[in-house]
């Protein structure tokens, strides 16, 4: 691909329905000889594959590694599906939800069980993972479910409703 002629007997490469030179038939990076190594082309370009992966290929931000199909983005890095996981408890969270915190991901579980908010009620974790409503009233905060008066268990979502020490009531309970 020099423009001189490869003339017949001279020792060529052909690739892709091209006659070489075989000195000429290198790589577009580092310049060395392709021969009958693996290679890549780009762009029309010729490149050795440690070339292409150092010029082109993604680099998982986890463990470094060139990745070779597939792979996932978060916050705006390349990972192996592999190498993403919860940073509590290791599972791989590809496909998965989750849930960032600090710039880390977390399986739903770990976020509940480190850092989401508990039902006055309940008890059990808050988390708003497919828009579940929650109310929350001074330091506290109930499942849209879990908002009952304590002692008749009538709802007080969207009620007025009074307190009794940590205990909420509703008007009529709360007057009686």
């Amino acid at each position: 691909n020099c423009s001189l002629w490869v003339f017949a007997g001279s020792r060529k490469m052909e690739f892709k329905g091209s006659s070489w030179h075989e000195s000429c038939f290198v790589c577009q990076y580092c310049r060395q000889p392709l021969g009958t190594k693996p290679l890549i082309t780009k762009d029309n370009e010729n490149y050795c594959v440690p070339c292409f992966e150092k010029q082109f290929a993604h680099h998982c931000y986890s463990c470094k590694k060139v990745i070779t199909s597939g792979g996932v983005t978060y916050h705006d890095q390349p990972w192996h599906k592999e190498c993403f996981v919860c940073a509590g408890c290791k599972t791989q969270l590809s496909g998965q939800r989750f849930i960032s915190k600090d710039e880390y991901p977390y399986c739903v579980d770990c976020f509940s069980k480190l850092y989401a908010k508990k039902c006055a009620a309940c008890k059990k974790p808050i988390t708003a993972l497919g828009g579940a409503k929650f109310i929350s009233f001074e330091e506290r905060q109930w499942h849209g479910e879990c908002f009952n008066c304590a002692k008749c268990s009538v709802s007080l979502v969207g009620q007025g409703f009074l307190t009794q020490q940590d205990d909420v009531l509703c008007h009529e309970c709360g007057s009686a």
